[in-house]
């Protein structure tokens, strides 16, 4: 899950998509790579009292992926929590050879049985994100229904491709998912007949309306699937489970 620009909906995507996956039986490993570890502390997990994070996948080789894992809420999930240290680990391995290959290795040497693996990004393309995007097999971009926000997305899909080309040749977009929708918008119109006419069918069917209960979901440590079931937004991150389950 990336996105360079904050706050369009990738750690509420992470998590809800994550509880979906597992609500259907799938075995699912969410990776907190925010140093500001949104996606922890919405399973309850203190990223201030860490002392295995995925800090320590990347930075110490010798810490194993088993011993990171935590469980993640009253599902069969789990989750490879952020530590608030994580913020210092483009600095401690800008000179390190094959720091982009960090967290790939970290997951090849440990092949703990999941059917997915959701990685939550920060809002940047930096060396935190190309461990991700190195790492992965697809990649999904949450795209907020404004103006400003679609434009981003050009620098990330450029990103995309440099890593297919260079350093991921299996790399591939899964899709890109509208997220922070406001029905009532016609610019939220605009912009959404705009990302499908250029992306066609890389669009999710799906579209995320902007609502105020996912800020009130991480408030009580939970998904908002979790939160509240029958909340739309809710039913919308099971339909697009089922659609990204359909597509394997």
């Amino acid at each position: 899950m990336a996105n360079q620009k904050g706050g369009v909906g990738k750690t509420t995507s992470v998590a809800n998509l994550g509880v979906a996956l597992a609500a259907m039986g799938k075995r699912v490993l969410l990776v907190d790579l925010d140093p500001q570890a949104a996606l922890t502390a919405t399973f309850g997990i203190d990223p201030y009292n860490l002392s295995r994070s995925v800090y320590s996948l990347l930075v110490s080789q010798t810490t194993s992926m088993a011993r990171v894992l935590r469980p993640a809420g009253e599902t069969t999930m789990a989750i490879a929590p952020a530590s608030v240290d994580l913020a210092a680990a483009d600095l401690q391995l800008v000179n390190e050879e094959g720091r982009a290959f960090r967290l790939r290795e970290a997951m090849e040497q440990n092949r703990i049985p999941f059917d997915y693996i959701i990685m939550d990004t920060p809002p940047s393309l930096g060396l935190l994100t190309l461990n991700g995007l190195v790492a992965a097999d697809e990649v999904l971009i949450p795209v907020q229904c404004h103006f400003l926000a679609m434009r981003g997305v050009r620098a990330l899909m450029e990103t995309v491709w440099r890593v297919k080309r260079k350093l991921n040749p299996g790399l591939r977009l899964l899709g890109l998912l509208p997220t922070m929708y406001e029905p009532s918008s016609a610019h939220s119109k605009q912009v959404l007949d705009e990302l499908r006419q250029v992306f066609t069918t890389k669009v999710f069917d799906v579209v995320i309306e902007n609502n105020i209960k996912f800020a009130e979901a991480p408030v009580v440590m939970q998904s908002l699937i979790e939160y509240d079931p029958l909340h739309e937004g809710a039913s919308a991150y099971r339909k697009l489970a089922e659609e990204i389950a359909a597509n394997e």
